[in-house]
């Protein structure tokens, strides 16, 4: 093959991979632009897409009075605060000790971890379920929350920046008088901070989206998130008005979208740093 055939193959690739790439980005962009356009015109242009069409905001006011929408967010980031502080701390510890401490079954507990990435929550949903109920904790948010808090992703992680650091700073760590606790705090952490914020990023997306396992282990407006809220506010209106449905799923949704507009180049950056591929 010459340089020539080379260099066409080549450019071939990158333009099925450009034309890969925007199909699967309209793929996903429609759904959302639909959403967008019924949410800010009235009911009666759903589906009439014409540029005189009016535009309006009331859709949003109509959807927040018409659910406790501000009940349904504060239990999300209520869940999502907890789960993903419960997971940093827990994960913190047990990625330290297998990146740097030595103790029976090391490798044993380790391979346990990853096991663990490979089973599906799912498969867990009965008896998860099973053990909330004997702890009393069911329609509760600690009940959503508390089946994540050990997340072997984070771990694993964890464990891989922890071992790239030079042992020769947990010996200046020591020389300074500081012990386990301290090298951690003021060696691994800091320099850990992209990885933090990666997987932060993956907690925080998740445990909001999340629907099956909250949709199961709730029963009550009070302790209901913002996914279960909104599929029962959608089930529950005579008439379906998809302009205000869709006007409540921007609400919902709106965050982490806005989030990651304002915030992308961090995003990437962290993931990069993180050695998420």
């Amino acid at each position: 093959m010459t340089a020539q055939d080379t260099s066409l193959a080549a450019r071939l690739d990158r333009v099925l991979m450009t034309f890969g790439a925007w199909l699967l980005a309209l793929l996903w962009i429609l759904p959302l632009a639909y959403a967008v356009w019924t949410a800010f015109h009235p009911s009666a242009y759903e589906t009439n897409f014409t540029l005189t069409a009016p535009l309006t905001l009331e859709n949003f006011p109509k959807a927040w009075v018409q659910a406790p929408f501000a009940r349904y967010f504060l239990n999300t980031m209520i869940l999502v605060a907890m789960t993903l502080s419960a997971q940093l701390v827990l994960s913190t510890f047990a990625a330290y000790a297998f990146a740097r401490l030595k103790f029976p079954g090391k490798t044993i507990l380790f391979t346990l971890v990853l096991l663990q990435l490979m089973v599906t929550p799912d498969i867990l949903l009965v008896k998860n379920y099973e053990t909330m109920g004997t702890l009393g904790l069911v329609d509760s948010i600690l009940a959503i929350g508390l089946p994540y808090f050990a997340s072997g992703f984070c771990i694993f992680l964890l464990r891989q920046t922890f071992m790239t650091i030079p042992k020769e700073l947990d010996d200046a760590a020591r020389i300074e008088g500081e012990g386990l606790i301290g090298t951690l705090w003021r060696v691994y952490i800091p320099l850990a901070k992209p990885t933090y914020l990666a997987f932060g990023l993956v907690s925080v997306s998740a445990h909001w989206n999340d629907f099956l396992w909250p949709l199961i282990v709730t029963n009550s407006v009070e302790t209901r998130p913002l996914t279960v809220g909104l599929s029962v506010f959608s089930m529950t209106e005579s008439g379906v008005e998809w302009s205000v449905i869709n006007a409540a799923t921007l609400m919902t949704s709106g965050p982490l979208l806005v989030g990651f507009l304002l915030f992308q180049r961090q995003f990437v950056q962290s993931f990069m740093r993180a050695g998420i591929k």
